[in-house]
This record gives C-alpha cells, structure tokens and sequence, in this order.
C-alpha cells in the first residue's frame, strides 16, 4: 500500500466518522474530551484524586460515542477515563447543532 493510498482510506475514514457524528450528536447532552478521545454521552460522573501531590482526573460516563475512526464500534455502554491532562466538558446547545447534511463543511 502507498502512501498515497493509506492517505486516502485515512481520509475516507475521517468522513465516515464525521457523518457518524453528524447523524449521532443530537442524541446526546454532553461533550467530554481528554487528551487522547472526544467523547459524547447524556450521563457523567467526574471525580478529582490527589495522592502523594499528584492530581489526576477520573471521568465516568454511561452509554457513550467516541471518535475514534480505528474502532469498530464507537457506542460504549461503560466508560471510565483516567488522565493527568486537562478533560474539558461541554453542555451541548441543541441550537448550534444544525450541521450542514452535505459534507461541505469537513476538512478531513
């Protein structure tokens, strides 16, 4: 395989994933992202550790989608995060989720 042709199945896999969200994300409440995944889910739970100095964040979410183009199924029943990085949550606006239904709008 080129590099060429592992580029554009890369791209073909972008899309896919972006209709997927696109088809998927007014289904949910929530946005979570953590260094590694982009997560959507309506039920959280977010617990802050610290031993010996150390912080670290411990997320837990139920019935989930996550972006991952190289995962066969990205619905996930059970979640649990644990990160030293920063983890961002979002409240979705049911108002700005009007995306485009072509694909104009994706840069993959």
């Amino acid at each position: 395989m080129s590099a060429e042709d592992l580029e554009k199945y890369e791209t073909e896999m972008e899309l896919k994933l972006y209709r997927e969200y696109r088809d998927v994300v007014g289904l949910f409440k929530y946005v979570i992202e953590t260094e590694r995944r982009f997560y959507l889910t309506n039920d959280y739970e977010m617990q802050v550790h610290s031993v010996q100095g150390e912080v670290f964040f411990e997320v837990s979410m139920a019935d989930a989608w996550v972006w991952d183009m190289y995962r066969p199924a990205r619905f996930v029943k059970q979640v649990r995060v644990l990160t030293f990085k920063d983890v961002n949550i979002e409240e979705l606006n049911k108002a700005d989720l009007d995306l485009p239904q072509d694909d104009a709008g994706f840069n993959g």
